[in-house]
């Protein structure tokens, strides 16, 4: 037996043989660090340029919804990949595993380039898309420009992060893309205030930073640290089932993070009626929320790999344990979260803008947003069980609902009808509507799935 192959057994038997509640706790750990200093870095990017003024705060709060159109497909190659991959890893087939990852990467990489095109063909009309005011659009348009030449990168960098962690090997993910964010918070002092490039330094910190971690991530893969494999010759004559399959698969995410962009997009847009205070607020709440609730859906991706690779090695009994293990870790998580956004929500929001306007608008929306945030564990979890386990529909339905299909016409009642202060309480309305759904579908899983584990001979 081959120095690879035992490799590949010991992973195998850590995925299924370890204690659930370690092994999610294990796989987490490197995506909630991830998460946090990529936040981290999110949060010290705001504050920096928040030296710039409201105006330029607003730049990349509205920018920010692009990129979330740019992490969308990134997140859809990746997870579309790595939930087969992991499931083909279970079943103890490595060649398939190396198929998708494969044409997962380099199909990320085509849709970040075709993405950098069109920006530049339509720089000026997507700002304004996107809610700029037009004293938020000369910065919003600068910042952008660094943005759209690391597209690709971008959705490389997510693609390999998303399939190194349904490997089981998150904490090699996170070496690059800790890697990148920290030299992200190192460079936008330097570049902004050192070099007095002021939102040009900013945007160019952030892309050579995702540059970076693309580098350090795909070195992961040619080094042999992974048990599948990149290669070019796989993904150019991988059939079109492979990419349809992929996509299918990933389709949730795209859903998830398309919407998360669209309503960014119409809360900025119906914000700018309000000035630059009311859309720099939302952009700040926005966020400190995501920054605050990275511990919890970091939970969450620990659980992914685990869901997927247990489910194709036919142990069902560990999916079920992994699952309510993941719900109830994450319920206590947001609790306690939500509890410190309640009682400091001003001073968070008075530290990315010292602008009284600024703070109204935004402590508002804080602490209505903690509130309904502590029912999201339950549909959360259960989304990421359907997609890791590949089931589709039930996954893009609720992703969908979670993310924006409730959201954007609540968001339109209450803004026509109470005007900022409908703004404020919409994306707390929907997170509360949307939770029930998810039960019938988690009801549905667990009484299709076996309830015995299959030999593995069987």
């Amino acid at each position: 037996m081959g120095r690879k192959q035992k490799k590949d057994i010991t992973q195998y038997e850590k995925m299924t043989a370890t204690p659930v509640s370690t092994l999610i706790l294990t796989l987490s750990v490197p995506s909630i660090i991830s998460m946090l200093v990529n936040n981290i870095y999110n949060l010290v990017d705001t504050a920096f340029v928040g030296r710039l003024g409201t105006s330029a705060t607003g730049a990349v709060g509205v920018v920010f919804g692009f990129m979330a159109i740019i992490q969308a497909f990134g997140f859809m190659f990746g997870q579309g990949a790595g939930s087969i991959l992991a499931r083909a890893l279970g079943r103890k087939d490595a060649d398939a595993a190396s198929l998708y990852a494969s044409a997962g990467f380099f199909g990320s990489m085509l849709v970040g380039l075709v993405i950098t095109l069109a920006g530049f063909v339509w720089l000026d009309r997507i700002v304004m898309i996107l809610g700029s005011t037009e004293t938020i659009a000369p910065y919003a348009k600068i910042y952008i420009s660094y943005i759209l030449v690391a597209a690709p990168f971008m959705c490389g960098s997510l693609a390999l992060n998303t399939v190194l962690r349904y490997e089981g090997k998150a904490a090699l993910g996170m070496v690059g893309l800790m890697s990148g964010a920290v030299l992200n918070m190192i460079g936008d002092p330097i570049l902004m205030f050192g070099l007095h490039m002021g939102i040009s330094g900013a945007g160019l910190s952030t892309a050579l930073s995702q540059v970076i971690s693309w580098m350090i991530l795909l070195y992961m893969f040619l080094s042999g640290k992974t048990a599948s494999k990149l290669r070019i010759s796989k993904a150019l004559h991988a059939p079109a089932e492979v990419y349809a399959d992929i996509c299918a698969t990933g389709f949730p995410s795209l859903l998830r993070q398309g919407l998360n962009s669209l309503t960014t997009v119409l809360l900025n847009l119906q914000c700018a009626a309000y000035g630059d205070a009311a859309v720099a607020g939302m952009s700040i709440v926005a966020r400190i929320i995501f920054f605050s609730f990275s511990i919890a859906l970091g939970i969450g991706q620990g659980f992914q790999p685990v869901s997927a690779y247990n489910y194709g090695a036919k142990k069902y009994a560990r999916v079920r344990k992994g699952y309510w293990f993941t719900v109830f870790l994450s319920e206590a998580i947001i609790i306690a979260a939500s509890t410190l956004l309640l009682i400091f929500s001003g001073s968070l929001i008075g530290l990315f803008r010292n602008d009284p306007a600024v703070i109204e608008v935004g402590t508002r929306a804080l602490r209505l947003q903690a509130l309904a945030y502590m029912l999201l564990p339950f549909s959360m979890v259960t989304e990421m069980l359907l997609q890791s386990t590949g089931k589709r529909f039930g996954a893009s339905f609720l992703s969908a609902i979670r993310s924006g299909l409730l959201f954007i016409p609540i968001l339109l009642i209450l803004s026509s009808t109470r005007g900022l202060a409908g703004i404020q309480e919409a994306q707390a309305v929907a997170l509360v509507a949307a939770t029930p759904l998810s039960v019938p579908f988690a009801v549905s899983f667990f009484r299709q799935m076996p309830k015995e584990d299959v030999p593995a001979s069987a």
